[in-house]
């Protein structure tokens, strides 16, 4: 029988994170989330870029705030030797260390994944890159617009025949993320069955492509090629959004009982018997007839009250919300994942908190991403640093604290 919990599931793992922006930040995130000790390493000049990025409040970046939740700032010049050899001394007593810098950057400052993992074999290494660690396009620049051009992804978002559009989150920065977050729980409990800790080489590339599910299904299967559909599905209809007489809807009929109710609430019941539209596939085949049909009708009501009768029918039915809506929403509040977290000034700040439902080891949502250098002094005098030392490497510039 295994030791017993006594907190969140990642209580007693020591993450090192450095990068800047979303990547690396956003799976230390979920580390810290669940329980894990994250010391967010930035240069002394700045920090994390994301430190400068709008909204302000009372002049702290309010993304920032909330992407680096839970952790601690440890603020060092890693371009100084005694930088780096502070940083290779917390790497030896560290689980992970996690960096979405490009590949080749560690190196040069001395701080390769070898020589560290060398230095400590249990050591989960976390690289989160454009590209990947190797391969044709390894050095290539990556960033989120450019990974989804490049992954296919702006292809098949947008209007058909329209301009290329980029999904609207950074779904490329995120979807690497949640890889690495995936990548480094496997890593650990490789660990714990062999004692040895590796290289965990993510790829935003390759995370962008590994989401077209259906699309690469369709090109291996009779090597057609999906493209912009607005919001609707590729093989079968209706499953998109439709006009009201105030908006837009979206309806997803794609079961045969769920056809027939969708057909019912809209008085259009004598097209269950049209053989253009018998199944979902051979609807779409006939898309162009069918959904101005549907919107002929839709468009004599509300959207509210389309709504409120495909509801009642049981039929998959949506408004098409913004995040005005979304995060004053009843539902996510009751169910805790709108949430307040502390912040050392501003008090508390409004947050998204985690999507990972454990009942029995729930993640614990921290405070406020941390001043710069705000726990500089005592992670190196948790390190074993002496008072002068520490004194020291801050009039010297390569530690900041404050």
């Amino acid at each position: 029988m295994g030791r017993v919990l006594s907190g969140p599931p990642l209580a007693g793992i020591r993450v090192i994170e450095i990068g800047n922006y979303m990547a690396g930040p956003f799976c230390g995130m979920h580390l810290a989330d669940l329980g894990a000790e994250v010391i967010k390493v930035e240069n002394p000049k700045g920090g994390d870029l994301t430190r400068q990025l709008q909204p302000f409040q009372a002049g702290e970046s309010g993304s920032f705030l909330r992407l680096n939740r839970g952790k601690r700032s440890l603020a060092l010049d890693l371009k100084r030797p005694r930088g780096a050899d502070i940083f290779r001394r917390l790497s030896a007593r560290a689980d992970v260390v996690l960096e979405n810098l490009r590949p080749g950057t560690m190196a040069d400052l001395g701080l390769s994944s070898r020589s560290l993992m060398d230095a400590n074999e249990r050591l989960v290494y976390v690289a989160v890159s454009g590209w990947g660690q190797s391969g044709p396009y390894a050095d290539r620049p990556a960033l989120d617009l450019i990974v989804q051009a490049e992954s296919g992804l702006m292809s098949v978002t947008g209007e058909k025949d329209g301009a290329p559009v980029k999904v609207g989150v950074s779904i490329a920065d995120l979807s690497s993320a949640l890889y690495a977050t995936v990548g480094t729980l496997a890593a650990l409990r490789a660990r714990d069955a062999d004692g040895r800790g590796q290289l965990v080489d993510i790829s935003m590339f390759e995370s962008a492509v590994s989401l077209a599910v259906w699309e690469s299904g369709q090109f291996f299967t009779d090597g057609a090629v999906a493209r912009a559909n607005g919001s609707a599905h590729n093989f079968i209809a209706p499953y998109q959004a439709v006009r009201s007489s105030d908006g837009h809807f979206v309806i997803g009929p794609t079961s045969a009982p769920n056809w027939t109710a969708f057909l019912r609430v809209l008085g259009l019941e004598e097209l269950a018997g049209d053989p253009r539209f018998t199944d979902g596939p051979t609807r779409k085949h006939n898309v162009d007839a069918l959904i101005p049909l549907i919107e002929a009708v839709t468009v004599t009501n509300t959207t509210a009250h389309w709504l409120a009768g495909l509801r009642e029918a049981g039929v998959p039915c949506a408004t098409v919300r913004d995040y005005g809506s979304v995060l004053e929403d009843p539902h996510l509040s009751e169910r805790g994942f709108l949430t307040d977290i502390a912040h050392p000034t501003l008090g508390s700040v409004r947050a998204t908190g985690s999507a990972i439902g454990l009942t029995r080891t729930p993640p614990v949502v921290g405070p406020a991403g941390p001043a710069l250098g705000a726990d500089s002094r005592d992670v190196l005098r948790e390190l074993g640093c002496a008072p002068g030392d520490i004194a020291a490497l801050i009039e010297e510039g390569t530690v900041l604290a404050t």
